[in-house]
C-alpha cells in the first residue's frame, strides 16, 4: 500500500502545475484552453468572474463566470488539465465571501465588484526580477548640537 502511495505521489508530483499566477474569487482571469476540431487544436480565449475555487492539489478547479451576447456562462476548469493552455489575471476583485453564488441573481450596476487597485511600482516589481544595483555610499550621521 505504501508502495503505491508513493508511486500515485510521484506521478501527481511531476502533473502539478508552477506557472500559474495567485487568483481568489472576485478576480476576473483570462483562461486559454485548447479546444479540438477534428485534427487540430486551437486555443479559446474564456475572460471571465472568477465564482469559486474548488479542490487542491491534481483536483483542483475554477468556476469562472462570463457575459456571452447577454447570457451568462459558467464553465469549470480543471486547473492543472493539459488543456489549459495559460491563466492570466486581468483585475483583481475584493469579496467577502470564497463563493460569490449571490453575483448570479444580482444585473447591472449591482453586479459590480469593487476592484483591488495595484500600484504601478509594485506591478513593476513582480514583472521584473530585480537588478543589481551600485550600493549607496553610508550616509554620515547627521550632526547634534546640545543646548544648555
Amino acid at each position: 500500500m505504501n508502495a503505491l502511495t508513493e508511486k500515485t505521489k510521484a506521478i501527481i508530483s511531476e502533473q502539478l502545475r508552477n506557472d500559474l499566477p495567485n487568483f481568489t474569487s472576485g478576480d476576473t482571469i483570462k483562461v486559454n484552453f485548447k479546444i479540438k476540431e477534428g485534427e487540430k487544436y486551437r486555443i479559446q480565449t474564456f475572460e471571465g468572474l472568477v465564482i469559486k475555487t474548488q479542490g487542491s492539489g491534481i483536483s483542483y478547479a475554477v468556476c469562472v463566470r462570463k457575459s456571452s451576447n447577454g447570457v451568462f456562462v459558467e464553465r469549470t476548469f480543471p486547473v492543472n488539465s493539459p488543456l489549459v493552455e495559460s491563466i492570466e489575471v486581468v483585475k483583481r476583485g475584493r469579496v467577502r465571501r470564497a463563493r460569490i453564488y449571490y453575483i448570479r441573481k444580482l444585473s447591472g450596476k449591482a453586479a459590480r465588484i469593487k476592484e483591488i487597485v495595484t500600484s504601478r511600482a509594485e506591478k513593476l516589481a513582480k514583472a521584473e526580477p530585480k537588478k543589481a544595483t551600485k550600493k549607496a555610499a553610508p550616509k554620515a550621521e547627521p550632526k547634534t548640537t546640545e543646548t544648555k
